[in-house]
């Protein structure tokens, strides 16, 4: 039973324990109305003050088997005065039906509903009764008596169930609750290692950039120098050395800007990509005094800025590479045009290497950093080499087409 203050009380614990004194009011109203005995209100009061200190004062009282059974035998015994009084307080007795099923756990309850039918049939002062008829009218009594039972377990059932399903959203919102704050830590944790990853992807790319560009530029820029140095007697040539000095430290210089702002690279910006080969396989011939050939094979198409550039510089990173390592008379340079894929490859007659040798040597990094350009782009990348044999490098990338890419620049230079 539920108490009545209890702020999670349904209507009904709140509406029973207040059913009886209407159903001891009613009938004391009439009968005093229609005849002034003092009997009937001393009774009739008695039986409020009694359901009050049993039931409404304290509820937890009549929890206890031994005070249910004593509330229920005086009940009954005042309200069947009642009724042997005046007719009119069977009404009350139908109340006690009620608190029966309400008071009363489980198949008990109809114990105490027998015990009120009784009372109806036996304190009803008319005479002449057969047994017949009182047994009639304990059955009639009975059957009533099960018709608000039935109602009454019902209403009871539903408010268990209610009350069962409040707890159930209950715990439900604290679970919810648990779990927005979870979620919300877990997204604070997403946002830093994003952050984080982020960081590192983008210092991995400036690395890259700066290796590939001014690192390249500044090896490229010392390399002549020191040939200007060997031949300073002869202006001409050093003169000439100087100008390509010149030309080195302004490309490096526009490549890093280029590169600390994203843009694609300055020769992708005036030609396509085989077009592009061309021009810093020129370049760096005449730099280096290497013979650079470039053959492109398929049929040529625009392909996404991401794709073109790292096939640039792959190009630029295995020149670079065949210049300072190599030792070769000659290299070329392999574009493929297929149909799902386009290829690089860059091949010399240099010394070679092996794999350790490629790792402890300063073209380490360079190695890695065109790995990670290609594997960035789900491409394959080999190297074929060995000592005396020249240098293989193949980088195979899938042939995503420019129109695929809403975001990338056109040829004029904007920023992808």
């Amino acid at each position: 039973m539920v108490a009545t203050g209890d702020p999670a009380a349904s209507r009904w614990d709140r509406a029973w324990p207040v059913l009886l004194y209407l159903f001891i009011l009613i009938p004391t109203v009439f009968s005093l109305l229609r005849d002034w005995r003092p009997e009937v209100l001393a009774l009739a009061s008695l039986v409020g003050a009694w359901h009050w200190f049993m039931v409404t004062s304290r509820p937890g009282r009549i929890e206890r088997p031994v005070a249910l059974i004593t509330y229920f035998i005086v009940m009954l015994a005042v309200i069947g005065a009642l009724i042997r009084i005046d007719t009119l307080f069977t009404v009350t007795a139908l109340a006690m039906f009620i608190q029966s099923f309400t008071l009363i756990p489980g198949w008990w309850a109809y114990g105490g509903v027998a015990a009120t039918a009784g009372v109806l049939v036996v304190a009803r002062p008319e005479q002449g009764r057969t047994p017949s008829q009182m047994l009639f009218s304990f059955l009639v009594a009975l059957l009533v008596a099960s018709a608000i039972g039935l109602v009454s377990h019902a209403i009871r059932d539903q408010n268990e169930n209610r009350k069962v399903m409040i707890a159930q959203l209950r715990e439900a919102g604290a679970k919810l609750a648990e779990l927005a704050e979870e979620n919300a830590h877990l997204q604070a944790q997403l946002l830093t290692s994003a952050r984080e990853a982020g960081v590192l992807g983008e210092r991995q790319r400036m690395a890259r950039e700066i290796h590939d560009t001014i690192a390249q530029g500044l090896t490229a820029i010392c390399t002549q120098l020191e040939a200007a140095d060997n031949t300073i007697d002869d202006i001409p040539a050093t003169r000439s050395r100087l100008n390509t000095v010149r030309t080195l430290a302004r490309e490096s210089l526009n490549e890093a800007r280029r590169s600390v702002q994203a843009l694609r690279p300055a020769p992708l910006d005036e030609a396509q990509l085989a077009t592009a080969l061309h021009d810093i396989a020129g370049k760096w011939s005449q730099t280096t005094g290497v013979p650079a050939s470039v053959s492109v094979t398929g049929d040529p198409r625009p392909l996404h800025a991401e794709v073109e550039i790292t096939l640039l510089r792959v190009a630029q990173e295995a020149l670079a590479n065949i210049g300072k390592h190599a030792s070769a008379t000659r290299a070329g340079l392999t574009l493929s045009y297929m149909e799902d894929v386009v290829a690089l490859d860059v091949r010399d007659d240099g010394a070679g290497f092996t794999e350790a040798t490629s790792s402890s040597s300063e073209g380490g990094f360079g190695l890695i950093a065109m790995r990670q350009r290609v594997t960035r782009l789900a491409g394959d990348f080999a190297i074929e080499t060995a000592p005396g044999q020249g240098t293989g490098i193949s980088a195979t990338i899938p042939a995503i087409p420019a129109a695929s890419d809403p975001g990338s620049s056109d040829r004029s230079g904007n920023a992808m």
